[in-house]
């Protein structure tokens, strides 16, 4: 293994429209340092950089239809923004560090507020609820992987919408509801189709068949 350089890419390495490998893990402060890669968008995964395809129209619209009905039913001082980076802080501030970007993520307007003035971005503490709509690649990885990180990162409520099958007339668009339960990490009720009703982390009923 060689020596660890203070430096995270080799030297003239650019991050323009190509993902290029660190040579140490990196820590939030150099992922954030780097800027935004196209096509598609990164997360930092402890430490090590993860690629993610753009989404298709049909998970695009679905995450549109779903903004907009929260919008109207989201308590005053809340407000649902899609694609943000959080920093989940699983490890220490110059440790690999782990920063995910939820379809959607509702905070309290005082945290975007924060990160408008002070820059940087969404910590995992200032997360009051984040949703992931399923994409063909990414099952195993909202279901498993997300639902870990974001419970150790003490994401209070994480929901998992999946868009099933309709050109084939196969399963309903569902949501999974998890919350977490102390140790145990998350929680649920089970998968919800038609009609979702909550009251945590606010009241909200939602048309899951429109967002399809």
């Amino acid at each position: 293994m060689s020596a660890q350089s203070d430096e995270p890419f080799a030297t003239g390495a650019r991050m323009t429209g190509q993902l290029v490998a660190p040579l140490h893990p990196l820590s939030i402060s150099e992922y954030l340092a780097i800027g935004e890669v196209e096509p598609g968008y990164t997360e930092l995964v402890e430490g090590s950089i993860v690629m993610s395809p753009s989404p298709v129209p049909r998970h695009n619209r679905a995450q549109k239809r779903l903004l907009r009905q929260l919008d109207d039913q989201i308590p005053a001082g809340l407000e649902a923004i899609p694609e943000l980076d959080v920093d989940l802080a699983l490890s220490g501030p110059d440790g690999p560090g782990w920063s995910r970007r939820p379809d959607i993520v509702v905070a309290h307007r005082s945290a975007y507020d924060r990160v408008d003035r002070d820059g940087g971005v969404l910590a995992a503490a200032e997360v009051v609820l984040a949703v992931e709509i399923l994409s063909p690649g990414s099952r195993r990885t909202d279901h498993v992987t997300k639902r870990g990180e974001y419970a150790d990162a003490g994401i209070g409520h994480y929901w998992v919408v999946d868009l099933g099958d309709r050109a084939a007339q196969r399963e309903p668009v569902s949501l999974l509801a998890c919350h977490l339960a102390g140790e145990f990490g998350y929680a649920d009720g089970g998968v919800v189709t038609g009609r979702f009703v909550a009251t945590e982390p606010f009241a909200v009923e939602l048309d899951l068949d429109a967002l399809g």
